[in-house]
């Protein structure tokens, strides 16, 4: 029987350990820390948004890094599947706005406990505190098989690897012997999870390249002082446009929008690091108040709204409009007196008054930190993994899965997805590929 050893316990390596055990391999999962999944104990505001529920050519428009690499994966075990397990698994879900899927008790731990109990059924060997130090390694000569004869497609050549692996080094020199190694160690975002880079230092030692490492759906820094006033203000139903230092539209974006003590937060923030990432910094978030209505519709409401208010003050008038700690940021900023009464308000202060709801600016000044990132941009070079079967170019029986791969999508489900899929991909094909004969 096969013998395959997974390093990390999270959402990519549980599932890789299923789709191992699956296929009839004994396997060893190893989980540095005191339990597993803790870094999906904490995703979605500990809800969990396990996958998204759209069609594959909107899911893959989605995946920001490497969306072809990532095919073969998806379309091996795709959304749909993941839904259809974890209700196997006694697990139901549900699918809430922007398709995003949740378990119905809204508990990511009934996640976690679906894989381990998945897991404990197929005999899956769980060692917690176990961190894998390095990786055993020696010479190989092993090509990859050609493609069949009497395909369509011209012969591959063959490719020779430049080493095999034999096992894991553990941190207490225990050595575990491994027909096959399947990395999962995640990226290096939420760091107090154990997600510290150690399967970049692994890939590294076997000759893979690792592209540079800068954090994803993370929050933005502004350097405006009003953001720290408005900190906890959520606007919902906001467009979001960021643009460059030279004013060029890096993302666009409508939305959820929150303000935090050192800039601005929420799914259109994040998803426009996702896809801009350090372009941001030095530019300009412009916040559409109303992007429901045209200038000519704005302006009329304000007009309408100033003459049948006439008499309040500006800083109580304006609660109908935005809420009212926004409020007073958006008078000063037109240079209209808090104390004014609307019936003082000038066309000149009206239409000042329109820009600002229509273009609030913020000056961004950078990202935040791996600390707050919900994932890593940048891993492990896709040119050195075969996309089929997750497995190194380089190194014949070792395989990546999950965060540790240059592999990254936007908010809503699609990064787990991505765990998920090529989790069970390299457990999958660990199990049926790899040779025991040494």
């Amino acid at each position: 029987m096969k013998q395959i050893v997974v390093i990390g316990g999270g959402a990519a390596g549980m599932m890789a350990a299923i789709g191992a055990a699956r296929e009839g391999a004994r396997v060893i999962l190893l989980e540095k820390n005191e339990k597993l999944g803790k870094k999906i104990y904490i995703t979605g505001k500990g809800r969990c948004n396990l996958t998204n529920a759209c069609d594959r050519q909107e899911f893959t428009e989605h995946v920001v890094s490497n969306p072809r690499f990532f095919l073969s994966a998806f379309h091996g075990f795709d959304n749909a599947q993941t839904v259809e397990l974890f209700e196997s698994l006694g697990m139901l879900t549900k699918t809430e706005r922007g398709k995003r899927v949740f378990p119905v008790s809204d508990k990511s731990s009934d996640v976690i406990r679906a894989l381990e109990r998945e897991c404990k059924r197929l005999g899956v060997s769980v060692h917690l505190h176990a961190e894998a130090a390095s990786l055993a390694t020696e010479p190989a000569g092993e090509t990859e098989p050609d493609i069949p004869a009497g395909t369509e497609r011209p012969a591959k050549k063959k490719k020779t690897y430049v080493s095999r692996v034999t096992g894991v080094v553990l941190k207490d020199g225990t050595k575990l012997a491994a027909d096959a190694v399947i990395v999962a160690t995640g990226g290096l975002s939420y760091p107090a999870t154990g997600s510290t880079g150690d399967g970049y230092r692994m890939a590294k030692s076997c000759g893979h390249s690792v592209s540079r490492l800068r954090p994803s759906l993370v929050s933005l820094k502004a350097s405006d002082a009003c953001c720290a006033a408005l900190a906890g203000l959520s606007l919902r139903n906001v467009g979001v446009k960021f643009l460059s230092a030279d004013g060029t539209v890096l993302a666009e974006d409508f939305g959820e929008l929150l303000f935090t003590h050192k800039g601005i937060s929420g799914p259109t923030v994040l998803t426009a690091t996702a896809r801009a990432g350090d372009a941001l910094a030095g530019g300009t978030a412009v916040l559409d108040l109303k992007p429901g209505l045209s200038d000519e519709q704005l302006d009329a409401r304000l007009v309408r709204e100033l003459e049948a208010g006439h008499a309040k003050q500006m800083d109580n008038w304006i609660g109908a409009l935005v809420p009212a700690a926004l409020g007073g940021e958006i008078l000063r900023r037109a240079g209209i007196p808090a104390d004014s009464k609307a019936a003082s308000v000038t066309k000149p202060k009206r239409l000042q008054l329109l820009r600002e709801l229509r273009a609030m600016t913020l000056q961004i000044t950078g990202l935040g930190d791996f600390n707050e990132a919900v994932v890593t941009k940048g891993g492990v070079s896709t040119d050195e993994v075969n996309p089929s079967t997750m497995e190194s170019r380089i190194t014949r029986g070792l395989f990546f899965a999950g965060e540790v791969l240059d592999l990254d999508a936007t908010t809503g489900g699609f990064n787990l997805q991505i765990a998920w899929s090529t989790g069970m991909l390299a457990g999958r094909k660990a199990a049926q590929e790899i040779d025991t004969d040494r």
